[in-house]
C-alpha cells in the first residue's frame, strides 16, 4: 500500500511538474512575441498587464510587491520616463534575482545585468531624455526576470500621472503631465492589454486614475481597479457601514463591468531593503515575509472594523498574493484563448519572411558587375524615355496624382512677383486650374512669363542718363548715338527682367524636378522598375537633380 502512494504521489508530481513546464514554455513564448511586436510593429497580440495610476498611487511600491523583491528605480517624482516591460518568470532555483536587459536595437539580443546595473540604465536614460524636447518615450525598456518568488506576468509600469495645479507657474509641470497622459493612453489603445488602474481612494466617487482610463475602456471590461495603501485607509472609517461600502462599491459609484467584479485592495510595507541605517529589511526574504504578514494585519483589523468574519469572496480581493493570483490565472487564461489566433499570423509572417528570403537570395545571386552594368544601362535608357515622354505630353499618370494647379505651383515652385510686390492674378493666366505636369505644365509657366513680361512698362529715362550714356570716343568726332541706345536699353532691360528671368529658373527648376517621380511611377507601371536597388535609386535621383540645378545656374549666369 506504502508503495503504491509513494508512486502515485510520484505520478502527481510528475503531471503538476509537466503542467508548470508547459505554462513555462508558453509564457517564454509570448514574451518574445511581446518583444517582436514593439519592435517591428507586427500585429500579434501578446497579453500583458498594463500598470496605470499617479505618482502619489503607491505604482512602483505595488509592481515591487507583486515581484517579490525591491527594484531600486521606484522614488518620488518622476523616475520613469519610458515605460519598463517586466517579463517575471517564477523560477524556484533563483535564490536571488536574475535579470536580463534587452537590447533596443535587437530584441532577440539579451545582457545579463545586476540589479544595479539596470537602475544605472533606466537613470541614464531619464537622464539623456529629460534634456530633449520631448521628454519620454513609448519605446519600452524590457528586462527578464527570473526568481524564486516572482510569478508568472508581463507586467509595463508606464510613467507616473500627473495632475498639477492650474497656474501658470505650473506650465512646465502642466506640459509635463500632457505628454506623461498621452503615452499612457496610447499604451492603453491595445486591446490586448489588462489595464491596472490604481486608486489611492477611500472613496469611490473620486475616479483620479479612472478618469484616464475610462477614456479608453469606457465599460473598465479589461481593466483592474486596485485600491492601494489599504493600511492607511483602515484607521479612517468611523463606522462598519463605511467600510461595506468601501469593500462592496455599488454599481452606480463604479461604472461598467471591471474584471473581477469588484475593486482589489493591497497594502506595501514601507521601508528599503539593504544594509544601511535607512534600511528596514535586511533582505527580499524578510520584504516578502512583511507583505505575507501586513495582508494578515489587514485581514484582521477589517474583520474587527465589520465586526464580523470576511467571506471567502471577500478575502479573495484583499492583499498583493490575491491580486498576483488573480493576474497569473487571468493572463494565462489571454493567452490560451489567443493561440488560435496567433498561428495564423505567425504562418503568415512565416511565408512572408520566406518569400522575401527568396528574393534576397535570388538578387544576391545575380550581383556581378557585368549583369548590373547592363542593368544599369537599361534603367538610364528607360528613365531617359520616360523624361521625353513626359515633356512631349502624355495621360498615363494621373493628374490627381501627380498633377498641380496653377496656385500650387505658385505655392510650391515661386512667383512672378513684380516691383510692386503683387502677383499676377492667376484666374487670367490659360489652364490656371488644370493639373498638369511635364510639357503642359512647362508651357503654362512660360506663358505666364510672357504674359507677365508683356505687362511691363518701359521704365522712365531721364535727360541726364541719356548724356552720360553718351560719353565720348577717340573713333567718332563726338557722339556714337546707336552705342548710347544699346548702353541704355542694356541697363533698363537688366534693371526690369533679371528679376523676373531668376524667378522663371526656380519655378521651370521645380517643374523639371517633379518629373523624377513621375518617371518612377511610369516604370513601375509598366514592370521596369528596378526593385531591390535603392542605393542605385538614390544614386540616380541625386544625379538627376544635380544636373538640373547645374542647368538652371547655368542659365541664369548667360
Amino acid at each position: 500500500m506504502a508503495g503504491e502512494e509513494s508512486s502515485q504521489e510520484s505520478a502527481a508530481g510528475s503531471k503538476k511538474m509537466d503542467e508548470l513546464e508547459g505554462q513555462w514554455r508558453l509564457y517564454e513564448a509570448y514574451n518574445e512575441l511581446h518583444g517582436l511586436a514593439q519592435e517591428f510593429d507586427t500585429p500579434f497580440d501578446a497579453p500583458a498587464v498594463l500598470v496605470v495610476g499617479h505618482q502619489t498611487d503607491g505604482k512602483s511600491a505595488l509592481v515591487e510587491a507583486l515581484m517579490g523583491f525591491q527594484f531600486n528605480h521606484v522614488g518620488g517624482g518622476t523616475k520613469t520616463r519610458r515605460p519598463i516591460t517586466l517579463h517575471m518568470k517564477y523560477n524556484p532555483e533563483c535564490d536571488s534575482p536574475l535579470c536580463h536587459l534587452l537590447s533596443d536595437s535587437d530584441p532577440s539580443v539579451s545582457h545579463e545585468k545586476s540589479l544595479q546595473e539596470v537602475q544605472v540604465y533606466i537613470e541614464a536614460e531619464n537622464t539623456r531624455l529629460e534634456k530633449e524636447t520631448c521628454q519620454f518615450s513609448a519605446k519600452e525598456i524590457i528586462i527578464r526576470i527570473e526568481y524564486k518568488y516572482c510569478p508568472n506576468l508581463t507586467i509595463i509600469d508606464t510613467p507616473g500621472l500627473v495632475a498639477p495645479a492650474p497656474s501658470r507657474k505650473n506650465r512646465a509641470l502642466q506640459a509635463q503631465a500632457r505628454a506623461v497622459e498621452s503615452l499612457v493612453r496610447a499604451k492603453m489603445q491595445h486591446r490586448e492589454f489588462i489595464i491596472l488602474c490604481l486608486e489611492d481612494c477611500n472613496d469611490w466617487s473620486n475616479a483620479t486614475t479612472r478618469r484616464v482610463v475610462m477614456q479608453i475602456d469606457p465599460e473598465l471590461s479589461r481593466t483592474v481597479v486596485v485600491a492601494t495603501k489599504l493600511d492607511t485607509k483602515i484607521p479612517q472609517f468611523a463606522r462598519a457601514s463605511d467600510v461595506e461600502v468601501f469593500l462592496s462599491p455599488p454599481a452606480s459609484t463604479l461604472d461598467g463591468f471591471m474584471l473581477g467584479d469588484s475593486p482589489f485592495f493591497t497594502s506595501v510595507p514601507s521601508g528599503r531593503v539593504g544594509f544601511g541605517p535607512e534600511s528596514v529589511f535586511r533582505s527580499n526574504d524578510e520584504f516578502k515575509q512583511a507583505i505575507s504578514s501586513r495582508e494578515v494585519e489587514d485581514l484582521v483589523a477589517l474583520e474587527e472594523k465589520l465586526g464580523r468574519a470576511l467571506s471567502k469572496h471577500e478575502r479573495s480581493r484583499i492583499g498583493v498574493s490575491s491580486l498576483r493570483l488573480f493576474l497569473e490565472e487571468l493572463l494565462l487564461k489571454r493567452y490560451m484563448d489567443s493561440v488560435p489566433s496567433i498561428i495564423p499570423l505567425l504562418e503568415k509572417e512565416y511565408r512572408s519572411s520566406t518569400r522575401k528570403l527568396s528574393e534576397l537570395d535570388q538578387q544576391l545571386s545575380s550581383l556581378n558587375e557585368a549583369k548590373l552594368k547592363e542593368k544599369g544601362r537599361t534603367f538610364h535608357d528607360l528613365f531617359l524615355t520616360k523624361l521625353s515622354l513626359l515633356l512631349k505630353g502624355t495621360v498615363i499618370a494621373p493628374p490627381d496624382k501627380f498633377g498641380e494647379t496653377l496656385q500650387d505651383e505658385r505655392v510650391n515652385g515661386g512667383a512672378f512677383i513684380g516691383s510692386d510686390g503683387l502677383q499676377f492674378p492667376h484666374k487670367l493666366i490659360p489652364n490656371a486650374g488644370m493639373r498638369l505636369y511635364g510639357g503642359a505644365q512647362y508651357h503654362r509657366a512660360m506663358a505666364e512669363f510672357r504674359f507677365v513680361v508683356g505687362g511691363i512698362k518701359c521704365p522712365p529715362i531721364t535727360r541726364e542718363e541719356i548724356v552720360n550714356a553718351c560719353g565720348v570716343e577717340d573713333i567718332h568726332d563726338g557722339t556714337n548715338y546707336s552705342r548710347t541706345a544699346c548702353v541704355i536699353a542694356v541697363a533698363k532691360a537688366r534693371d526690369t527682367f533679371e528679376p523676373f528671368l531668376h524667378q522663371l529658373g526656380c519655378r521651370l527648376l521645380h517643374i523639371l524636378k517633379r518629373l523624377l517621380p513621375i518617371a518612377v511611377y511610369l516604370l513601375q507601371k509598366e514592370g521596369e522598375y528596378l526593385s531591390g536597388h535603392d542605393v542605385f535609386l538614390r544614386r540616380v535621383a541625386d544625379a538627376f537633380n544635380n544636373f538640373a540645378e547645374s542647368t538652371e545656374k547655368s542659365c541664369r549666369e548667360k
